[in-house]
């Protein structure tokens, strides 16, 4: 785990001069163009994409316009939101966001917001123990990186191979991408839509994970070998998903002003994420 190193008043520090004046040509003004590290360290993207083993990318600072974008309820409901704003902010608009690994998107999305209203977040949080709510300030470079540590079966392949300790298979395995989350919640609004419980999350985040068992990537043997996998096989490939996914960490070291309890937990990233009171 290493610190965030997301916007340390480097300014256009290293940034190319080529860099800085094609962004003053977009918006007409000069702006701040910063650089985001990517958790990946662009292992997992193809020789042709243009992040191929790339530590890092570059994006400018947010404005009024992607305010906008974060308005929009046409690309509210189609879930395409997220992957807008981030191709607006990107200096490289070759770079498809849908294709970019979900732990990357966050790292984005987080520099994103610093560059937009700085790096304090105020959240609102609930103590889980006196149930007094309260609002505590994160500072969002403060947010530790989780830096891909293993390597994928080949460079540039989104694949990472682990033996079932029950059945004994080998699973190939992913991480998912801004694609697969667009997908999930486009599925979820329809069954909401229709009235259909969401009430399938493991099978469905295995499903999304898992490329091949033994070597089979016929997605409906796939997806029956799902359904039936003993439960500490899927407990074998979630644990194995949670700990070596790249990304950054958004936990909040809570402690209650009420009653004193600790507890670390998940930061809440609600709609004052992007939309701060202050």
């Amino acid at each position: 785990m290493s610190r965030n190193q997301i916007f340390t008043e480097a300014g256009d520090a290293g940034i190319p001069h080529q860099t800085r004046e094609q962004a003053q040509q977009e918006l007409g003004f000069d702006i701040p163009v910063e650089q985001v590290p990517l958790p990946s360290l662009g292992k997992v993207y193809p020789k042709d994409h243009p992040l191929h083993m790339k530590e890092s990318i570059q994006i400018r600072a947010m404005t009024a316009r992607e305010e906008d974008i974060l308005t929009s309820r046409a690309l509210i409901k189609t879930g395409e939101v997220v992957s807008a704003l981030i191709k607006s902010c990107m200096i490289d608009k070759s770079v498809n966001p849908s294709e970019l690994l979900a732990g990357d998107r966050n790292a984005i999305l987080t520099g994103i917001r610093v560059t937009g209203y700085g790096a304090d977040y105020n959240a609102d949080v609930t103590c889980p123990v006196c149930n007094t709510r309260q609002k505590k300030t994160s500072n969002l470079t403060d947010l530790p990186l989780r830096m891909l540590a293993i390597d994928p079966v080949e460079q540039g392949v989104n694949a990472f191979n682990l033996t079932l300790p029950v059945s004994g298979k080998r699973a190939t395995v992913r991480f998912v991408t801004g694609a697969d989350e667009e997908e999930a919640i486009i599925i979820n609004e329809r069954k909401k839509k229709h009235g259909m419980q969401v009430d399938n999350l493991v099978t469905d985040r295995l499903f999304r994970s898992i490329v091949s068992i033994d070597g089979n990537n016929d997605r409906s043997k796939v997806r029956q070998f799902i359904n039936n996998m003993p439960a500490r096989d899927s407990l074998t490939v979630r644990k194995f998903l949670d700990q070596n996914e790249p990304g950054i960490e958004q936990n909040l070291a809570f402690e209650c002003d009420m009653c004193g309890h600790e507890e670390e937990m998940p930061l809440p990233m609600g709609a004052n994420f992007f939309w701060p009171d202050s």
